[in-house]
């Protein structure tokens, strides 16, 4: 599955061929002798999924009915500027977005990844075919996933993936919740040898360093068996763009540490069966900058500090400690033509906060009012949350081949356990010793769970399913999918799906699809419970984040949550002309009813709910609501080619995805009448519509004469708009359009071992400059487009023994 990268001339550009997510053109990634191996050893290997079909011997992702991309992970683990996933595929995939989030608490420390301008709890990841957990974090701040849950890609080392499936089509028929926006299948590598990779980088202006060691080996094991391992520690150090303006605040890249290891293997016996397993363990420690903290004598916010500990004033830092764990077993066999799956998958994240450099102002006083200096502890355990999943599926598929001109059937069901926990901080990080109504309560920075808002809530899901991919001719096929799930805790939903290809010529394929899907609420949105200090317009405002179905919820008259619902469809082609060009175009629309957001505030002077809020002694409450109903339309174009050039040979791509999201809808309660703009304001919506570029192009190069290898990327990022605080009259936040580039050089010294040297945005582009009093971060520049920190430069060694 290596796939040649585009070579587009002037000619192509100037007509506007900017190709967007390419089922060809990311596979531009790996070149050569090595990717084409690649290829022979993976289309060789039963059992791999290709995410799509349910079909185990499908040809290549350009014969799909729906859009598949392939990503060839080895060239970008020996010689990508990234040092993780997410960031990989976020400079390599135009519709792919996972932005480093900064000021944002603990979204800070874990990336959340989206596909298509939808949100990151609307696209389903699957590792081997088999369902990967979601965090257990809900994203409360930050341009982008406000109020959603998301999968960290960064849980897993390139160093162990084959390539990455990126399926750009609706498939909640094929796979279940999540897969609104589409499908990332994660491929771990499964090759004999040993290979070892150390980077470095760091920023131009001196800061966030970065390191990486990593090493993998795979086993064979019996007959034609294999088991794989990959260690990895990544260390990627702190940043900080604050300006004389705010001297106090470190804004930037958080400080990462993690320590990953992963396994993989395919162990055969018997004559007809296969053992297969994966997981990986992660740990995590982490440390975001909160807001700062005035100083003695500063009129922002003086009672949320003490002139004993600082009087100059303090940056809290939020550090995360976060446990990933992954393990998946089952065994496939052939039974009288039939293959079957059965699989049992664990997946379980758990992060712990603590907070340092820090007080509890209410603490500090209560001691200053009893003969004391003024003096609290200075950090505090604030608790934390976990979210645990257990999957069991069953698969049974068949290739007809005297059926029309070739039939797979496929059926399955799968039960899914889910649990969810949030655990209270130790009492200091929360208690108000002073009395209420002062304002300055908790570990400041982030308030500590309360014992009130501890839960531990479990839910079942079970589904059944049928798929049936029917050539009715040597050029015309369809599939056709139907999904029944079940939940525990709202009900069912039925589901479904039809998709076909007609090869118009030997090079030219028309694809299209049409499809229902629904995302179910997750049970952190369900059950997410906190008190935490928000900053609007720069002013501190402690707000509470109340679970759906409690007191405070019920008292505003916010609904039950319940399933999203969607309706997608795409239509597009494939082009090869010749070995050298492919081109592919896909359009799609997805409508989404009943979206859950985030809500806006709701005030003391609420006239529901403003007393609780008094009571509680908070300003304001929010709320996750099923809210709006939304339309996203959108086009992908990709160019790929090859061809030598002098000595040497040169492969290139050009990829282009432009994306719109509109609210259509939003659905006010009856209780709610009258206080829309406070379920869903102005700056609540754009969030939602203008949280990513509408548009993206990546135009790539890359030539190797003899030993050595360049490489070119040209990244576009189209403009944004965001809201803010205050509203009209004051304009939103524009973020004008920026083209940035990475270069790169690699020598290889032989077949084994290679060094490369380069850089990313080696153009230092930095966002459009905000007023700092109206952006989520409270800085003159947010993480949106891309990030925030300037050019930044790596070296890689790569060795294969």
């Amino acid at each position: 599955m290596g796939i040649k990268r585009t070579q587009l001339s002037l000619a192509i550009a100037a007509m506007g061929l900017a190709g967007s997510l390419w089922s060809g053109a990311l596979q531009a990634q790996d070149t050569g002798k090595a990717s084409d191996q690649n290829e022979e050893k993976v289309t060789k290997l039963e059992g791999v999924i290709v995410v799509g079909s349910r079909r185990y011997d499908r040809g290549s992702d350009t014969d799909t009915a729906v859009p598949v991309d392939i990503v060839p992970m080895t060239k970008a683990a020996d010689q990508g500027a990234s040092f993780d996933l997410a960031q990989t595929l976020e400079y390599t995939s135009p519709s792919f977005t996972s932005v480093r989030q900064t000021g944002a608490d603990n979204a800070d420390s874990v990336d959340s990844a989206a596909l298509r301008g939808l949100g990151s709890d609307q696209t389903l990841v699957l590792v081997n075919g088999k369902r990967l957990h979601s965090t257990s974090l809900v994203n409360l701040f930050g341009a982008r996933n406000r109020g959603m849950t998301g999968t960290d890609l960064n849980t897993i080392p390139m160093l162990a993936i084959g390539h990455v499936e990126v399926l750009r089509d609706g498939a909640a028929a094929q796979y279940g919740s999540d897969a609104i926006a589409g499908v990332l299948n994660i491929s771990l590598k499964r090759s004999q040898g040993c290979e070892a990779v150390a980077g470095y980088g760091q920023y131009s202006r001196g800061d966030g360093k970065n390191y990486i060691a990593s090493g993998y080996c795979g086993f064979g094991v019996g007959d034609d068996g294999i088991v794989a391992l990959t260690a990895e520690y990544l260390d990627r150090g702190r940043s900080n763009r604050t300006t004389e303006r705010d001297p106090l605040r470190i804004i930037g890249d958080t400080a990462v540490q993690n320590g990953t290891f992963y396994t993989n293997g395919d162990i055969p016996f018997g004559d007809t069966a296969h053992f297969y397993f994966d997981g990986g363990i992660q740990n995590r420690d982490a440390s975001s900058a909160a807001f700062a903290r005035g100083g003695l004598g500063s009129d922002d916010i003086p009672s949320r500090n003490s002139a004993a500990m600082y009087p100059n004033g303090f940056v809290p830092f939020i550090d995360p400690y976060v446990q990933d764990r992954h393990a998946t077993g089952g065994i496939w066999w052939r039974w009288n033509d039939w293959r079957v799956d059965v699989s049992q998958t664990f997946g379980y994240n758990k992060l712990i906060d603590t907070i340092r450099h820090t007080l509890n102002a209410s603490i500090a006083n209560y001691d200053l009012e009893h003969g004391g200096q003024g003096i609290s502890p200075d950090h505090f355990n604030a608790g934390g949350f976990s979210f645990g999943q257990a999957t069991t599926n069953l698969d049974f598929s068949r290739f007809f081949d005297d059926w029309f001109a070739g039939t797979n059937v496929a059926f399955g069901s799968e039960f899914r356990h889910e649990n969810y926990q949030i655990y209270a901080g130790e009492p200091g990080s929360y208690i108000d010793a002073d009395g209420p109504g002062g304002g300055n309560a908790g570990s400041q920075g982030f308030p500590g769970f309360q014992p009130v808002d501890a839960t531990d809530k479990s839910r079942n899901s079970w589904a059944l399913y049928g798929d049936f991919e029917v050539n009715w001719t040597d050029r015309f096929m369809t599939d056709q999918a139907l999904r029944y799930e079940n939940y525990s805790d709202f009900g069912s939903t039925l589901i479904g799906k039809l998709a076909g290809s007609f090869r118009v010529t030997d090079t030219f394929l028309l694809r299209g699809s049409l499809s229902t899907g629904f995302r179910a609420p997750s049970l952190q949105q369900r059950y997410f419970s906190s008190t935490f200090t928000d900053f609007i317009s720069g002013v501190p405002i402690d707000v509470v984040l109340a679970p759906n179905g409690g007191r405070v919820a019920n008292a505003a008259g916010i609904p039950a949550l319940k399933e999203e619902k969607s309706r997608s469809a795409t239509l597009g082609f494939t082009w090869k002309p010749s070995d050298a060009i492919s081109v592919t175009l896909d359009g799609y629309r997805i409508d989404i009813d009943d979206r859950i957001v985030l809500s806006g505030y709701f005030g003391t002077d609420d006239p529901n709910i403003g007393a609780i809020l008094e009571q509680l002694g908070v300003g304001s409450a929010q709320f996750f609501v099923n809210s709006v109903d939304t339309r996203t339309q959108g086009l992908d174009l990709t160019v790929n080619h090859s061809m030598d050039l002098g000595a040497g040979h040169l492969d290139s791509f050009l990829a282009f995805n432009h994306t719109t999201t509109e609210v259509k809808r939003v659905h006010t309660p009856p209780s709610l009448v009258g206080r829309e703009d406070s379920l869903l304001g102005e700056r609540d919506r754009l969030f939602i519509e203008g949280g990513a570029p509408r548009s993206k192009a990546i135009l790539g190069f890359d030539y190797t004469l003899g030993a050595w290898e360049a490489d070119l990327k040209i990244i576009y990022f189209g403009p944004m708009t965001l809201g803010t605080f205050s509203g009209p009259p004051v304009p939103n936040q524009h973020y004008s359009d920026k083209t940035s580039a990475d270069l790169s050089f690699t020598y290889n010294f032989n077949d084994n071992m290679k060094l490369t040297v380069g850089g990313q945005n080696i153009l230092d582009k930095f966002p459009t400059r905000q007023n700092p009093d109206e952006t989520d971060n409270g800085y003159r520049y947010e993480s949106v487009q891309f990030g925030l920190n300037g050019a930044a430069w790596f070296a890689r060694f790569a060795y294969k023994f």
